[in-house]
């Protein structure tokens, strides 16, 4: 999920083969796509780069993102190089290292400016897609709306400059590798922010019963969530071994294989819930702060997005995204809903799989 968009809303930023940083390379024009954001933001906006493959298919789409999204690019199949960038935290960054001819075209999917927009003005090119903002009056785009789901957003926004987007287009491949554990129940107590973590004790308890109907059951961890997913499974009575990731992040062709051949998986509002929805794995997701409405699963796919919001709360975000601690209506979700969840996504899986083509 994107950091702004899970605060206030209206603040900037809404969370293909790697090459060498630059312009063009080769002799075709250039469509340049700003979202320099995290795995989660990147998976909400393929099919709007989709969109763009399709409405420049003699074009070099660029993608404009933190370089450790290379390899996600690439598995969009309509990038076809990302430009790297650095930024702290999630902040816009304050240059891009493109050199060569401007882009034809520059398309900001990162957020409602201004700075983004001005990001990519510096940058001369031929044309600039953005939503529209006050502080650029000369900038025609549509307005922004803070109540639109993020796949939404980004497609409604390539809509008004005339292509077709679909956001339902969410689904990638999944990779060639099989799976370390196929059949695993995945479980991930990581997010980026305490407030959007499902307290560790809780995550044990759906991973010990999934292990006692007789289910694999692997714990991820992102860079830097090496601890919580150890707790997890140490509480669960599962091995070390049953955790992947943790001192640094999953390499992305493994975590696909894991998560394209898992049973199920379980996990807060973060980017490997949109993984997930990307592969069509079945899977609960536990929202806190934010509406599902705004970064939820698809609905038509095999997932349940769990939530439970306070009667008098804000119906989009009630919540601190960023917050220190779990947020309330994140702890209102209990260990028995998120099993009963699990176990009725578990039960159509194995009647689709009996069923057979």
């Amino acid at each position: 999920m994107t950091e702004a968009e899970k605060g206030a809303g209206a603040a900037e930023g809404t969370e293909g083969a790697h090459g060498t940083a630059g312009g063009t390379p080769g002799s075709r024009p250039s469509v340049l796509v700003l979202r320099a954001l995290g795995l989660g933001d990147l998976l909400t906006v393929v099919p709007a780069l989709r969109a763009l493959r399709r409405g420049y298919p003699g074009h070099e789409i660029v993608l404009a993102a933190p370089e450790r999204l290379a390899e996600v690019a690439r598995a969009t199949g309509a990038v076809d190089r990302l430009l790297p960038t650095c930024a702290p935290g999630r902040e816009v960054p304050a240059v891009l290292p493109w050199t060569g001819p401007p882009p034809h075209l520059a398309v900001d999917l990162h957020g409602n400016g201004p700075l983004s927009h001005r990001l990519l003005e510096r940058l001369a090119p031929g044309g600039l897609w953005a939503y529209g903002h006050p502080g650029l009056p000369l900038l025609s785009g549509p307005r922004w709306r803070a109540d639109e789901h993020e796949r939404d957003r980004w497609c409604r926004l390539l809509r008004w400059y005339g292509l077709d987007a679909d956001p339902g287009e969410v689904r990638i491949p999944a990779p060639a590798v099989a799976s370390p554990t196929p059949g695993a129940v995945v479980i991930h107590p990581g997010a980026d922010a305490a407030a959007r973590r499902w307290p560790v004790d809780r995550f044990a308890a759906v991973a010990r019963d999934a292990r006692a109907a007789g289910h694999p059951v692997v714990v991820t961890a992102g860079r830097g969530e090496h601890a919580a997913a150890h707790a997890v499974a140490e509480l669960a009575g599962l091995p070390a071994t049953s955790v992947v990731g943790g001192q640094e992040d999953v390499p992305f062709s493994r975590l696909c294989a894991l998560i394209a051949e898992a049973r199920c998986v379980v996990v807060g509002d973060t980017g490997l819930a949109h993984l997930a929805s990307a592969l069509g794995t079945p899977s609960v997701v536990l929202f806190g702060p934010v509406a599902p409405r705004l970064w939820g699963p698809p609905e038509t796919g095999p997932h349940r997005a769990l939530w439970h919001p306070f009667p008098d709360d804000d119906p989009l975000r009630p919540g601190d995204a960023h917050g220190a601690l779990p947020d309330a209506r994140l702890l209102r979700i209990t260990v028995e809903e998120v099993r009963g969840a699990l176990e009725s996504l578990s039960r159509k899986a194995d009647a689709a799989a009996g069923a057979g083509p």
